[in-house]
């Protein structure tokens, strides 16, 4: 035992033992390995005008202005996705029944890039024309995103839950307009 109190008490051990725990900090930090084990469930109803929510269906005067439905990217991910313009005028994009993994730094994200199924879709959503519309609220449930007024909607053609902190898509969809 005393051989192993001088050994620690020699400063380039004492550096290494430092640097050792500042690594193993700056990875837990990093890679926040707990996400993979923990879900978060968001259940917001269909707003009925910008930041509000009622409950019930939420359908009067809510008007569809496009949809898809989620693949699988890097994670398994399902869901819907609907972008609905309210009765005031305001625009909402709409997450519905979402099912994928938690993750560090995970954002909703409008872009022009195509969909694309397998690793070739993975990393294409902040290539071209982007705009996040905020961090996901939770990888599991019902969520609603503002779409800013300045968003012109027609610009993009995707929606991709992106994770910022390693430049993948965990899923995503090609949004196709409704008619009517």
């Amino acid at each position: 035992m005393g051989r192993v109190r001088r050994v620690l008490r020699r400063p380039a051990v004492i550096g290494v033992l430092v640097v050792g725990v500042l690594a193993v900090t700056a990875g837990l930090v990093w890679f926040q390995p707990w996400k993979l084990w923990v879900n978060e469930t968001v259940r917001e109803a269909v707003p009925t005008a910008a930041g509000a929510a009622r409950p019930g269906d939420g359908t009067d005067g809510v008007r569809t202005l496009a949809t898809g439905e989620l693949i699988s990217h890097e994670h398994r991910t399902s869901g819907s996705v609907r972008i609905l313009q309210l009765p005031d005028g305001s625009r909402v994009l709409r997450l519905e029944h979402l099912d994928t993994s938690n993750g560090p730094d995970v954002k909703v994200l409008l872009s022009d890039a195509p969909v694309k199924p397998g690793e070739d879709g993975w990393r294409v959503f902040d290539d071209g024309a982007h705009r996040s519309l905020g961090s996901l609220k939770g990888n599991k449930g019902d969520q609603n995103y503002v779409v800013p007024a300045d968003v012109d909607l027609s610009r993009y053609t995707s929606v991709s839950i992106w994770c910022d902190r390693f430049d993948v898509s965990f899923g995503a969809t090609a949004l196709k307009p409704v008619r009517g």
